[in-house]
Parts: structure tokens; C-alpha cells; sequence
């Protein structure tokens, strides 16, 4: 029987921080791999011991195999849990480590080398009998034969990366003449994301339901489910809430589809936690999407309705123990509903946010997986997500209700995020009713705009700048000005947007945290973060333009683009003196593990580019100009 006792997380962020505390409570001595972006991150702290295994960019750190596995011996590491993402279904990694002499906390090489393949998994899954969408996944990868297949399944078409997840190296693409562009851009991705360009064509579902089972199996030939997850509520492909069970599910569907993902494990003799996704159409008919032959992002909400320790049950299995519950004896309790909180603008397309975390606070009325520590930077270089909101309840309601309080309590200032959009979806009427589908995003929040500020802020905000001002004057000259007869009138910014207000009407109390004021005769406690020129406030960021001479605004038909972010540019389309058009693409900037196409704004020449590819760029840097 394999034994190991001290644990190495090849991973970052909330999922290390995640498995330390199970690894930890369990007896195990835990060891946190790090980037130099990195090296003040909490799972860093948590950890018995840590190691620097290279510089920010993932293939020269978490994504460099050698590093990990010198961290290992040079710590004494006896095991290795990868976390999700980066290598954890890479099988050149688990064979690595089996080589090393290593317990993988995870499948087999050979589970983890067919699932990791969207193109011979869906035929893995084609002769096991389960139900899978009509597609194209052959070896030719050629752009003629792709596009003759496309022709062949029709439009609209889902292009998928074949060893990819997450919506990296995925397009849909409506009309034919979209497809080479789309083809390009999902390829690029696709290699730089996971190390392949491989690509499958599928057949889009209209609005399917994305539900998927969690399976485990152990080393002695016992498989089991532990209920389903509906993750429909997605944008960019990828998951916002998730919940279990799946509010449309039915026991005589549980137990069809529960059966299909055995035959999907049975395939493959698989070994340990793993999560086999399905599309669920209106007809409640289902189709194999993928299998994860990993820990997913929203195994809390499993462990919560079957309090189970999910992390707990991989420990055990790599250990060689069995399966600690037959099928019999799972039983499902309540409701429980996850969110993901993203550093992304909601109504920049969901664009990538970077920035300095000011102020966290999570809420004291749920559980809140995270690696979040005030005081870090979130950097371009991994993924957005920043942790997991999580609610249990007796029922969907109750989970609902608790998790909405959860993610209106909890404090995230200095980086802008995806909180008060998590807010708007759990209050729409659609998700309350369980009447939702892939599409549900799309349909209801089609143009998102800019949390406007509203007049209890901006009157805050103006006396936030007016407390702040006058505790920079000498001691017994706080609030001190030669012009006191004249009211303190402030120019503040929000949105591109000018507000004139004074300062002088707002009375509050402050203790440089939280600011405690009382308006209409209701007493309210507001967070807030601010130094002499910017103040965030919960959902809205206010500048200080008072003493700033208004300059003219550079938008994008001025033919200047701008880096929307902070990333690299990987792949620049145009060159000095090139005639361009409007919509025409110049160049592709990542970051956060997504391509980021940018547009021309106008037709004209190009009058200089600025940028090569490779760069790496800092957010509202110039990078071309078209005249």
C-alpha cells in the first residue's frame, strides 16, 4: 500500500490554499510552490514549507515540470497534488512523477492521457455507448478538411481545443465565414494554453442546461456518483454559479445520467476524483460534453450536500484505501449554490482585471474559499478567478438567499470584479424561478453598463476626499481653510463621467476603514479604501479631478489603441504604412490565459506600431496608431 506524508501543491491560489487545509488536518505536512509574482501569496504562508520554482510567466514556473519536481526532492516531498488547472491532467506531469518515484494524487497516465483529449475521448465515449454530440474529431487538422466538416454538421458549430477546459481555445461560430478567423484564434489559444492545437468541431446545442456528475473511483475496482452539478450560468464558456443537485432533475434522470458517467469511468478504469459533463436539452435529452480527470473548481457545493471532504476521499484513495461509501449509502441533504468572484469588468465584455487589493473582508456567512491577501497586486499573469462564495440551506431558496448575503457582505476593494454582476444574477427573476440554460447571460445581461454611482456615494465620496484633505493639516488645523464662507465644491470621475458636489452638507464618522454615516435617519456602515486622488467604494471607483485641468479624452476612433490590461502581445497583424478598416484586427493581446483580439477603431494607415510580439504591456499603454 502506497504511504506518503508530506504533500506537494503544484497549483496556486485558492485551490492550494484549499488542499493545504484538508492535507494539514489530515496529519500531512504541506509544501507551497511559488512564482516570483507570487512569493507573498497566502497559500505561500500556509504552507510548512515553500519553494521558488521561477519568474511569473506559468512556463517558466508552475508549468515547468523539472522545477516541481527539484522542489520535490529538495523538500523531501513524498507525494504531489496538482489543484486543477495547469498541469493537473497533463500526463507527461503524472508520468514525471510515477518516474520520480511520487504519489500522483490523482488518475492514471492513461486515464488522464485519453480524457485530456476531447478528439479520442468523444470516440472513447462513442464505443462505450454513451450519448455524444454529432461532431467532427479526426486526426486532420488541415483548414480545408476542418472546413469541409463544418459544411458537413452545419452552423452554428461549437470550434473546441481538444486537450483543453475552461473555454480556452473554444469559439462558437455562427456563419461559414467566420469559421477561418475563428479556426486561427482557437488554435493560438489552444497552444498557448495547454501545449496543443488540436481541434474537434461540434454541433451547438440551442440552449442546453450544463449539468455534470462527480465520480470517484479507488484502486480495488469500486466506482461511484456523488450526485450532479448544474453549471449553466456561464459567459466566455466559462462557469459563474454553479449548484447541486441541478434544480430540473429528476430521480429517473439522476440515475440515467449517473449510469452514463459509470460507463464514461468504466472506459478508462479510472482512479480517483473525477467529473464527467454532460448538455442537458430541453427534452431532457443528454449528450457527453467532456471528462475532467480532476478536482473541479465547484466541488463545494458537492461537499456540501453530501458532507463529504472530497479533498479528504483523493488523500485516501492515492493512499490505496477504498472508496469510504458504497452507491447506496450516498445520500443528498439540502441545496447548495456556489459563485465565482473574477477580478473582470463585467461591462468591458468581462474584460481581465489587474490591480492592488486594498481591502478583503470576506463574509462571515458562508464559505469563502480563496487565496487572497490584502496588500497583493493581481497580476496578468494567471487566471481571474479570485475564490469561491459558497451557501448551503434546507432549500434552493435558503441557499440562494444566504449566498446573496454572503456576496453583498463581502469586502473586495482596490481591483475591480465581477461582485455586484454575481448580485444582479442571483436577484434575477429567471435564476430565482430555475429557468435558465447556457444561454442565460447572454439573454438577460446582453449589455451590461457601468454601476452608475448613486447620489448617497458621490456625497460620501466628496466627504471621504474633504476628511481625508483636512487630516493632512497640521495638528489644530484639521478642517482649516481661508475660504470657509465658501462651500467646498468637488469634481469627481466615475465612469468617464464628471459629478460637481459639495462636500460640506455630509456628516460622518470614519476610522480610515469604515465610514458610519446617517442619511434620511438610517445609520449605515460603508467600507471604503482611499488615498489623496482615488476612493473605492463597494462596486464603484471615484477620482479625484478637482485640481486636475480638464484634458481632451483619447477614444478609440482617434486610431490610438491602447492595451486594455495588463499582458503580452502575442501576435501583431499589421505594420507601419498597412491600409487598414474599421473592425480589422491588428493584434492579439493575452492575458489571464484568454487571447484578447484588438480592432481597429477607424479606417486609415498605420502611422506606427509600437509593440513586438512577445512584449509584455502594462494597462492603457499605446501600442499602435492609425491615422
Amino acid at each position: 500500500m502506497p504511504t506518503f506524508t508530506k504533500i506537494l501543491i503544484a497549483n496556486r491560489g485558492e485551490i492550494a490554499c484549499r488542499i493545504q487545509r484538508t492535507a494539514q488536518a489530515l496529519g500531512y505536512r504541506t509544501v507551497a510552490v511559488y512564482s516570483e509574482a507570487d512569493s507573498d501569496a497566502l497559500h505561500v504562508q500556509m504552507a510548512d514549507e515553500a519553494v521558488n520554482i521561477g519568474p511569473a510567466p506559468v512556463q517558466q514556473s508552475y508549468l515547468n515540470i523539472p522545477a516541481l519536481l527539484n522542489a520535490a526532492q529538495l523538500t523531501g516531498a513524498d507525494a504531489i497534488h496538482p489543484g486543477y488547472g495547469f498541469l493537473s491532467e497533463n500526463p507527461d506531469f503524472a508520468r514525471a512523477c510515477q518516474q520520480a518515484n511520487l504519489t500522483f494524487i490523482g488518475p492514471s497516465v492513461e486515464a488522464i492521457e485519453l480524457m485530456g483529449s476531447k478528439r479520442l475521448s468523444k470516440l472513447a465515449m462513442l464505443d462505450a455507448d454513451v450519448p455524444c454530440i454529432a461532431g467532427y474529431q479526426g486526426s486532420a487538422q488541415d483548414d480545408a478538411t476542418l472546413q469541409q466538416e463544418a459544411e458537413r454538421i452545419g452552423f452554428p458549430l461549437m470550434i473546441k481545443a481538444s486537450a483543453g477546459g475552461g473555454g480556452r481555445g473554444m469559439r462558437l461560430v455562427h456563419q461559414p465565414g467566420q469559421l477561418l478567423e475563428q479556426l486561427r484564434t482557437a488554435r493560438s489559444e489552444a497552444m498557448n494554453a495547454f501545449g496543443s492545437d488540436e481541434l474537434i468541431l461540434e454541433q451547438a446545442l440551442i440552449e442546453p442546461r450544463h449539468v455534470e456528475v462527480q465520480l470517484f473511483g479507488d484502486s480495488h475496482g469500486n466506482l461511484i456518483y456523488l450526485g450532479e452539478r448544474d453549471c449553466s450560468i456561464q459567459r466566455r464558456h466559462q462557469k459563474v454559479i454553479e449548484e447541486a443537485p441541478c434544480p430540473v432533475m429528476t430521480p429517473e434522470l439522476r440515475q440515467a445520467m449517473g449510469d452514463a458517467a459509470l460507463k464514461a469511468g468504466r472506459a478508462v478504469s479510472y482512479v480517483g476524483a473525477g467529473t464527467v459533463e454532460f448538455l442537458l436539452d430541453r427534452n431532457g435529452r443528454f449528450y457527453f460534453l467532456e471528462m475532467n480527470t480532476r478536482l473541479q473548481v465547484e466541488h463545494p457545493v458537492t461537499e456540501l450536500i453530501t458532507g463529504l471532504d472530497l479533498v479528504g476521499w483523493q488523500l485516501q484513495i492515492a493512499a490505496g484505501q477504498p472508496l469510504p461509501l458504497t452507491q447506496s449509502q450516498v445520500t443528498l441533504t439540502g441545496h447548495a449554490m456556489e459563485v465565482r468572484l473574477y477580478a473582470e469588468d463585467p461591462a468591458q465584455g468581462f474584460l481581465p482585471q489587474t490591480g492592488d487589493v486594498l481591502r478583503w473582508e470576506p463574509a462571515a456567512c458562508a464559505r469563502i474559499d480563496h487565496g487572497l491577501r490584502e496588500g497583493e497586486t493581481i497580476s496578468p499573469f494567471y487566471d481571474p478567478m479570485l475564490g469561491k462564495i459558497i451557501a448551503h440551506g434546507a432549500t434552493r431558496e435558503e441557499a440562494r438567499r444566504k449566498l446573496l448575503r454572503a456576496v453583498e457582505d463581502t469586502v473586495l476593494l482596490g481591483v475591480t470584479t465581477n461582485q455586484r454582476f454575481l448580485v444582479d444574477l442571483l436577484k434575477q427573476p429567471d435564476f430565482i424561478a430555475g429557468k435558465f440554460s447556457t444561454a442565460f447571460i447572454a439573454e438577460h445581461f446582453g449589455q451590461i453598463a457601468p454601476q452608475a454611482p448613486s447620489v448617497e456615494q458621490l456625497s460620501l465620496a466628496a466627504a471621504l476626499f474633504y476628511r481625508h484633505s483636512a487630516d493632512q493639516h497640521p495638528q489644530g488645523l484639521a478642517g482649516w481653510r481661508n475660504t470657509a464662507h465658501v462651500p467646498c465644491t468637488y469634481r469627481l470621475e466615475v465612469n468617464g463621467q464628471i459629478h460637481t458636489l459639495s462636500a460640506d452638507d455630509l456628516q460622518l464618522t470614519t476610522d480610515g476603514r469604515w465610514a458610519t454615516l446617517v442619511l434620511n435617519g438610517i445609520r449605515r456602515c460603508v467600507p471604503y479604501a482611499l488615498d489623496a486622488t482615488r476612493l473605492w467604494l463597494p462596486g464603484v471607483q471615484v477620482s479625484n479631478r478637482t485640481q486636475q485641468v480638464a484634458s481632451r479624452h483619447v477614444d478609440a476612433s482617434s486610431g490610438t489603441i491602447k492595451a486594455p490590461m495588463d499582458g503580452a502581445i502575442v501576435d501583431i497583424q499589421v505594420s507601419v504604412g498597412d491600409t487598414v478598416t474599421q473592425g480589422q484586427l491588428l493584434l492579439v493581446l493575452e492575458a489571464m490565459k484568454m487571447e484578447h483580439p484588438l480592432k481597429a477603431g477607424i479606417d486609415g494607415i498605420v502611422k506606427a506600431v509600437q509593440v513586438m510580439a512577445g512584449d509584455q504591456v502594462r494597462n492603457r499603454q499605446v501600442l499602435l496608431q492609425i491615422e
